[in-house]
């Protein structure tokens, strides 16, 4: 049967080769997560061998750079952080480059960009502007884009597009710069404005972003032309996420309506659903797994469970992963691997699971992780695929995976 970007796919279970790094003071989890308890040192809890691994990875040769001798690293922010996004443009000396957003009640929000260096594993404190309201998204411009300028995106009231431009050292200058290059609004006969709940920016196809609004429409934006593709009337009630597969024709939705749809950009005239949740409970995130795209993650509402979409079985989720103790806020697949995902939830960890053994039921994740307070989100870096950054409370963290 054909996945829907046209790939071929002849079995229904996800078939990868699973994490494994020697360096790693990750192992797998012997016992269901509710006794797995993370380490003092706020590492991924799994075996009592941790702690030998980080003793070892201490000792490491001099050659070794700053970034690769810890397995986390920690930036405290003065306010609570929600929005993440690593950037993918390569910037030779800098590990990571990571925008991070405000929640703060009130009109005025930040967004600040801090790096990694290298060598000293420090945070760097790059930019920060002013942001209308929290911002519901950000995102860092694909790889295809970033190659030739750094953008970034954020949704609030309205999407965003922001220029950043790194400072110059050989000039004598290190502070780096942000300029808001335009603001997109999709309803422009009407003073007020429908808020944007989330956003995905088309990897195959940088040139298309795709908005969801809380006003049951989803926007198609032409990024370099500045307006809209297309626009549609997507669920019955709120839209909260949006998320492009691999091709750059199919979206999926989740809503208030407790339903996942799909979309096909060449034949808008209608979707397909593609899973309900019981008393129709709304559909707070999606994730498409985007190596083998048959895959889809679900957060719902108060839910303390990740639901597993296959796109050729509708109606009945292959997988649920029921292991959180309270409702899961974000997912994420791993950018190198078809069978392995991580979530976050408000019980305080962040749990990553392999799924290569479906359909068999998935009780366990391998790996756990013990943060200070609810995780807000979290993400896997595509262009790192070794570290996951999380939030929760007033700190950014990056671990080791």
């Amino acid at each position: 049967m054909a996945s829907s970007d046209g790939t071929s796919a002849s079995k229904s279970t996800i078939a990868e080769k699973p994490i494994s790094n020697a360096d790693s003071m990750l192992h797998p989890v012997a016992s269901p997560p509710a006794r797995v308890s993370a380490a003092a040192s706020g590492t991924m809890a799994g075996s009592s061998s941790a702690t030998d691994a980080e003793a070892g990875r201490g000792e490491a040769s001099g050659s070794e750079k700053g970034i690769d001798k810890k397995e986390i690293h920690t930036y405290d922010a003065p306010w609570t952080v929600y929005g993440l996004s690593a950037s993918n443009a390569p910037t030779p000396g800098v590990a990571f480059r990571l925008a991070m957003g405000s929640f703060i009640e009130e009109y005025c929000n930040r967004i600040k960009i801090v790096e990694i260096d290298e060598d000293t594993a420090e945070f760097i404190e790059k930019a920060q502007f002013d942001h209308p309201y929290p911002a519901t998204k950000i995102m860092w411009a694909p790889k295809a884009m970033a190659a030739k300028r750094d953008i970034l995106a954020t949704t609030g009231d309205y999407l965003r597009l922001w220029s950043y431009r790194d400072g110059d050292p050989g000039a004598g200058s290190t502070s780096s710069s942000v300029a808001q290059e335009c603001l997109l609004n999709s309803n422009k006969n009407s003073e007020y404005c429908a808020p944007l709940t989330s956003f995905d920016w088309n990897e195959e196809d940088p040139n298309l972003i795709g908005t969801s609004s809380i006003d049951t429409t989803c926007t198609i934006w032409d990024v370099d032309q500045q307006r809209i593709r297309t626009q549609i009337i997507a669920h019955d009630r709120e839209v909260y996420d949006i998320a492009f597969s691999r091709s750059k024709n199919i979206f999926g939705t989740v809503g208030a309506d407790g339903s996942l749809r799909l979309f096909d950009l060449r034949k808008l005239d209608h979707s397909t659903i593609m899973y309900e949740t019981p008393n129709q409970a709304p559909m707070l995130r999606l994730a498409w797994n985007k190596i083998d795209t048959n895959y889809i993650a679900c957060a719902a509402q108060d839910q303390s469970k990740v639901t597993i979409v296959d796109i050729r079985v509708p109606s009945m989720p292959v997988a649920e992963l029921a292991a959180h103790s309270s409702p899961v806020n974000s997912v994420a697949w791993a950018p190198h691997s078809a069978c392995h995902l991580c979530s976050g939830a408000d019980d305080t960890q962040a749990l990553i699971w392999d799924l290569s053994q479906l359909p068999t039921p998935v009780e366990d994740p391998i790996l756990a992780y013990g943060a200070e307070a609810e995780i807000n989100n979290l993400l896997w870096p595509s262009n790192l695929p070794d570290w996951v950054v999380i939030a929760f409370g007033k700190k950014l963290q990056l671990l080791r995976v």
